[in-house]
């Protein structure tokens, strides 16, 4: 695509362009980026930034796609970033996305192609945007708005940036990552060649979203090992790592549970099962606010564990970590002003921001502990993850509109330097 087209063609044919190419995740990465999609949207828009005139443009080893936008009329303000997702949550299918417009949406229900009818008493969010424009997909898979539509509010700040003169910035550092889903791909990402001295993920849902605090997170494997027999003969014999995997997912308490806790209230999980009468292999995701809260959810799994073995002394039962991260909050409030910065470039274009924790995490929080100071804002999307994913063109807008604002906050205001 040539120069001119990128720069006006707006943020709705950007997305619609994205979204069309299949960059779903893999639940265990082998490599990163552990799907072949990524790689070809990461050359996709190191194409386009390059013809749009940014310079520094690279893709590395990993599919991380990095760029700079220079300065213009504020050389000495601070560097900052801006920062999106590439890939699509494995959750629902990403393959041979349709995506659809809806011009002025009247309201009421939307009956999808494939059968999926989106109900405003089931995503109330339907009842604010009634006059929008929204995008969905054909009902057969995801949307990709998460974070697809973060890219296409970066590549249109970025587009708008470059033709009007009128706006003034400092260095501006752009990032695409891989694998956000699976949280495998940040762990490569540098920030000291990064070069900002604070960054945002646009990787947040509806209008106002600004997100600095998110749950301390801990995956777990745990595998129970019996031992097969045969049916007829397994008296005494036969330890049924099935029965003992109900057992020990029955044991956490039903008010422990996502589906019975909100707000700042944290959660054990069991993600996934496979297996049969000899062995059994589980994914556990242990979620909490507080650090000491997390320790006391692994501490709760391991007595459970525990207590099945002493119960069962010819089983094995191994539990094995696989991951996680760490609450954003305690390292951004020793950096106020990279929030403050947000608050403000929010209520520049009139929107109100809404800060609530975010019950899961975001490429930010391991940023943020890696050194790069890195809040979460709002793209415009709507129950990500999901075939009933939506977006509104008017709340993308609005996402853009934030980045320009908080550029200029930025260029004019320039804050303390962030710690190293």
């Amino acid at each position: 695509m040539d120069r001119n087209q990128l720069l006006h063609e707006g943020v709705v044919a950007k997305f619609l362009r994205y979204v069309q190419v299949e960059t779903t995740s893999a639940e265990e990465p082998q490599t990163i980026p552990s799907t072949p999609g990524q790689w070809e949207l990461a050359r996709m828009l190191a194409a386009e930034l390059q013809a749009m005139g940014l310079t520094d443009v690279e893709v590395d080893e990993h599919a991380f796609v990095t760029a700079t936008l220079p300065a213009r009329g504020a050389e000495h303000a601070p560097v900052i970033g801006f920062l999106a997702h590439m890939d699509t949550s494995p959750a629902a299918p990403g393959r041979n996305v349709k995506p659809i417009l809806h011009r002025a949406y009247p309201g009421g229900p939307i009956q999808l192609p494939a059968g999926p009818v989106l109900r405003e008493e089931e995503q109330p969010l339907l009842r604010e945007v009634i006059g929008h424009d929204l995008i969905t997909s054909s009902g057969d898979t995801l949307l990709g708005a998460d974070n697809k539509a973060g890219i296409a509010v970066i590549m249109e700040a970025l587009a708008r940036l470059l033709r009007d003169p009128s706006h003034i910035h400092g260095t501006l550092r752009i990032a695409f990552t891989p694998d956000e889903e699976n949280g495998s791909g940040i762990a490569l990402f540098d920030p000291a060649r990064f070069g900002a001295v604070a960054a945002y993920t646009v990787d947040g849902g509806p209008l106002g979203e600004l997100e600095w605090e998110n749950f301390n997170a801990l995956n777990l494997r745990v595998v129970i090992e019996g031992r097969a027999a045969h049916t007829g003969t397994a008296r005494g014999t036969m330890i049924n790592s099935l029965h003992l995997a109900a057992q020990l997912i029955g044991s956490v308490p039903a008010t422990a549970r996502p589906e019975t806790t909100l707000g700042r209230e944290g959660f054990i999980h069991v993600d996934r099962i496979e297996g049969s009468v000899e062995r059994v292999a589980m994914v556990w995701l242990l979620r909490d606010f507080t650090a000491s809260g997390l320790d006391a959810k692994r501490q709760w799994l391991e007595r459970a564990v525990e207590a099945l073995r002493l119960a069962h002394p010819g089983c094995r039962i191994t539990v094995e970590a696989l991951g996680g991260y760490r609450n954003m909050r305690e390292v951004l409030e020793t950096f106020p002003e990279v929030v403050e910065r947000a608050r403000q470039a929010y209520r520049d274009v009139g929107v109100e921001p809404v800060e609530l924790p975010i019950r899961g995490g975001t490429d930010g929080a391991q940023l943020t502990h890696m050194g790069l100071p890195t809040p979460n804002l709002f793209t415009g999307g709507v129950n990500f993850h999901s075939r009933t994913e939506w977006v509104s063109v008017q709340w993308m807008e609005k996402a853009v509109e934030v980045l320009l604002a908080l550029a200029r906050r930025w260029a004019e205001n320039p804050a303390p330097q962030a710690r190293p």
